[in-house]
């Protein structure tokens, strides 16, 4: 089996890790007649598909190294609600569809759909009416990793695109910037992830930015609080946020490495200088997350294969396959 091979740092993940995470968590979704999500599922009728997508990622995160960490997050936030569909893509219509893009946790914090529109019209010109937008967000997630310095790993494919959004459920899944170890171990749990998982996953916080207002409650350190930010790195943020949570800058939620892929964010954690409460939270509660962080930042190696196993697993939440769905002709409306 042939894999996208990367110029990177870390390990590229291997078809085993794979193989073993299908076996173990019985996380690929089988299709009617028998078979499941596809490594090489469009071989045949969409040859140049994985191609076409690492092009316009790694153009777009050339162009705004921020893009990387935005298309990984718009793949966590569309399996999260209703399964990995491509539901987050679909544009609000008044009286038709209520979309997830206005969900609390999405509003005025999810971007890239642009990026997206451009993969699609792309592959619209080379195999039209053959690649489903929730493939897309699956594929440009894998990309952006790997082009900010990351791992890469196979992908499973043959989603289809649903033709419904859920902007109550997205309100109920999504994990917040303010949970505790035990919201988010629920949260995960509630859609198939493990603890483990939760914390891998949690390292694509090692690209992107954040506003002000998500952590301006933690610029005035409180000594008793073992989440409280480091006294210099919480002197930093004040000035990068200098009205608080009325603030709109942007700031890296890596402090280290913001544009590279990497275990820094949890060694950033280590001197408590996490960026969300949800992030230092991992380490600063005793038991198995802080042991998570602590050999994830002890071993790039150890990170980048959970990681890309918690990836694959994540991919394969509820997908639509087979008959099921469509594949949208555009990302942001359903087929007429």
């Amino acid at each position: 089996m042939r894999l996208y091979k990367a110029s990177i740092s870390l390990p590229v993940c291997t078809l085993f890790i794979a193989v073993l995470l299908i076996q173990k968590a019985g996380a690929a979704r089988f299709l009617p007649d028998g078979s499941r999500l596809q490594f090489h599922f469009y071989e045949k009728s969409c040859p140049n598909v994985e191609k076409i997508v690492r092009q316009v990622v790694s153009s777009a995160v050339a162009s705004e190294a921020r893009m990387a960490g935005s298309l990984l997050r718009l793949h966590f936030h569309d399996c999260f609600v209703q399964g990995c569909d491509g539901s987050l893509l679909l544009k609000s219509i008044a009286g038709v569809i209520e979309g997830e893009q206005e969900a609390l946790p999405n509003a005025n914090s999810v971007r890239g759909f642009e990026v997206v529109d451009a993969i699609k019209a792309a592959i619209e010109q080379e195999c039209p009416g053959i690649v489903s937008c929730a493939d897309i967000l699956a594929l440009a997630a894998r990309d952006s990793v790997a082009v900010s310095g990351g791992p890469s790993y196979p992908v499973q494919l043959g989603r289809r695109d649903s033709l419904t959004a859920n902007r109550e459920l997205a309100n109920k899944n999504l994990p917040g910037f303010n949970f505790n170890v035990t919201d988010l171990v629920a949260a995960f749990a509630n859609v198939g992830l493990s603890a483990r998982d939760m914390v891998a996953l949690s390292g694509g916080q090692s690209i992107g930015k954040a506003r002000c207002n998500t952590f301006a409650a933690r610029l005035t350190p409180d000594p008793q609080d073992p989440t409280a930010l480091s006294s210099s790195y919480s002197s930093l943020l004040q000035q990068q946020c200098p009205a608080g949570a009325a603030s709109d800058a942007l700031v890296d939620l890596d402090v280290t490495t913001p544009i590279q892929f990497d275990n820094a964010y949890y060694s950033n954690l280590l001197s408590n200088r996490g960026l969300l409460h949800s992030d230092q939270v991992l380490y600063s509660t005793p038991g198995a997350t802080r042991d998570l962080v602590n050999l994830y930042a002890q071993s790039n190696s150890a990170f980048a294969k959970d990681f890309c196993v918690a990836m694959l697993k994540m991919g394969s939440i509820t997908p639509l396959t087979g008959s099921e769905g469509q594949v949208r002709n555009q990302c942001g409306y359903v087929n007429a």
